[in-house]
């Protein structure tokens, strides 16, 4: 039996959508068993509670050694705001945990990385699962819980180590204490309703902080806004021009971002969880 915490950092779900998720696992995944902190479904104003209340759950969920993974219940904004103390107050059974999320989730997954604790994915989110093309995505990430690498990214070889993220979490972490250190990683970046100017600037950004990458994958950029003059190049073209500019090998698309097609990818060299 998989243990899995759900605890919502940043934004809040509702119960619906937890239901929803723990109906697909009932049904599905009986070697799995999923346990929604009940700060998933608290408000305070933006966030899931405040950043006391957000950071207490996370600890409960990590620090516990009844459970297995923690899975982040929904991105939006809000990670950031407690992962370095999250990190700092981790201890021993939180370090053998594996960690899932994406988009803003992308704070603490880097955190966690950085300071070696438990195994950061990249996976879509319980949010996700009241409609048909989240809960494959959601698939995904219980099949890979499961032992089934089907639903990883398919350039994702376990020669080089990768990792994943949103282009402006990374963008925003980039100088922090919460920044890994992705040398030598093949980095894969997606983004979300941001004009293509905007996706242009955060290349700009990265180009000049990123380490010696072993290669950059695009993801999709989807829900671009529409601009009142085309911007004159593709969100493809942009990363190739920023990749050339920085000497990082560009390596072409990935299957990761804000829609159903999104795929896992372990951070570093990983192989599923071992089942007992």
């Amino acid at each position: 039996m998989t243990n899995i915490a759900i605890c919502a950092p940043a934004t809040p779900i509702t119960r619906e959508q937890a239901a929803a998720l723990e109906e697909l696992v009932a049904a599905e995944y009986p070697a799995h068993r999923v346990t929604f902190h009940e700060q998933c479904f608290e408000r305070s104003g933006h966030f899931a509670g405040d950043d006391l209340r957000r950071l207490t759950a996370l600890l409960e969920c990590s620090n516990d050694p009844a459970f297995d993974v923690v899975w982040f219940a929904k991105g939006g904004y809000g990670s950031n705001r407690i992962a370095e103390a999250a990190v700092a107050q981790m201890n021993r059974a939180a370090r053998a945990k594996t960690y899932v999320g994406f988009s803003d989730a992308g704070y603490l997954l880097g955190a966690l990385y950085r300071a070696g604790i438990g195994q950061s994915v990249h996976g879509s989110m319980p949010v996700s699962a009241r409609s048909e093309g989240g809960r494959e995505a959601i698939r995904r990430v219980l099949n890979w819980l499961s032992g089934d690498t089907s639903g990883v990214e398919p350039s994702v070889d376990g020669t080089t180590p990768a990792a994943a993220f949103n282009l402006i979490t990374l963008a925003m972490m980039s100088g922090t204490p919460m920044m890994p250190d992705l040398t030598g990683h093949v980095l894969m970046v997606e983004e979300v309703a941001e004009h293509l100017y905007s996706v242009d600037r955060l290349f700009f950004h990265l180009a000049a902080t990123l380490p010696r990458l072993a290669g950059l994958r695009l993801g999709a950029i989807t829900d671009v806004p529409e601009n009142y003059v085309e911007f004159g190049q593709s969100e493809e073209e942009i990363a190739q021009f920023w990749c050339a500019r920085a000497g990082i090998p560009y390596l072409g698309r990935a299957l990761i971002g804000h829609n159903s097609a999104n795929r896992v990818v372990p951070f570093g060299l990983a192989s599923p969880p071992a089942q007992t």
